[in-house]
């Protein structure tokens, strides 16, 4: 039987990929799991807001709907669909987060799915509020000719591997995450890459089909109906493609350790004092609750 993999060590570039993706297969029923338990009502709002979004532009760039371009582009159904990827994505990054915090505190264990219901209803809203704000702050970098926007891309990275596992109000995660990729900003931005890479292939499989129809239906005079059942279709294999960014966010809290291991050697501090001892109990610290 092969052993559980210890999150907290050093690992290089190849390390942190091999890691993550064994990570994944040794935990892949549990992680999927707690994965469509607590995503799969936003995942649902998010097919449905885009589905009816496209319907719409459809619509009204056929002369079936009332308002100009912009309108039905802007209107209430896409900040409907935005609310909805928001929540998706918050809920995404909380529960495989939260499953990784139980997984290392209880030994190497994979947690229930009660256990990281506790860690995401407490998590969920404190990363829902903090991931608008680093969104407008990336966009804003972003805008200063580019260059800032990448900048600050691999401490946004691990700024919610910083908050959840940590335990970190807003301004300590900031200035954490910032702290951590310092010293090893291009080991962190090129394993974010690759990771990115490897998800957006792994995505495209499914998504495969979708282009293949918008080729033919670019090339084709299809009727109204045909044209709304192309959108069903793309906006349920997008949202069903979005499993994979378990990807990722393990990979994420592997980048988070390993740049801790690298400042701190927390991980085998914490294996020289606790030799011998019992397993920790599963607990927040007592001003959580």
């Amino acid at each position: 039987m092969k052993e559980n993999i210890e999150f907290r060590q050093i690992r290089d570039f190849e390390g942190i990929i091999s890691a993550t993706l064994l990570f994944i297969k040794q935990n892949f029923k549990a992680l999927l799991k707690v994965f469509f338990s607590f995503c799969s009502i936003f995942i649902l709002g998010s097919i449905l807001s885009g589905i009816f979004l496209q319907w719409h532009i459809l619509e009204s760039s056929r002369g079936y709907a009332g308002g100009n371009s912009l309108g039905s582009i802007f209107g209430w159904r896409y900040w409907v669909g935005m609310l909805f990827s928001l929540l998706n994505y918050t809920a995404m990054g909380v529960s495989i987060l939260s499953f990784v915090s139980l997984y290392v505190i209880k030994g190497n264990v994979a947690p229930t799915l009660e256990e990281v219901w506790s860690y995401f209803k407490y998590y969920f809203f404190r990363v829902f509020w903090s991931g608008m704000l680093i969104y407008v702050l990336w966009i804003i970098c972003t805008m200063l000719c580019l260059i800032p926007g990448i900048y600050v891309t691999p401490a946004f990275s691990i700024f919610f591997a910083v908050m959840v596992l940590e335990n970190a109000d807003f301004g300590t995660t900031f200035s954490r995450s910032f702290a951590l990729v310092k010293q090893n900003w291009w080991l962190t931005f090129a394993t974010l890459l690759v990771i990115g890479i490897i998800t957006t292939v792994c995505m495209s499989i499914i998504y495969a089909p979708s282009y293949l129809l918008m080729m033919i239906n670019t090339f084709s005079a299809a009727d109204l109906k045909v044209l709304k059942g192309y959108h069903v279709f793309t906006s349920i294999s997008l949202s069903i493609s979005q499993v994979f960014a378990i990807i990722p966010l393990v990979a994420i809290a592997f980048i988070y350790f390993s740049l801790v291991e690298r400042k701190e050697s927390q991980g085998l501090m914490s294996r020289i004092e606790e030799f011998g001892n019992t397993q920790a109990p599963v607990s927040h610290p007592e001003e959580d609750y």
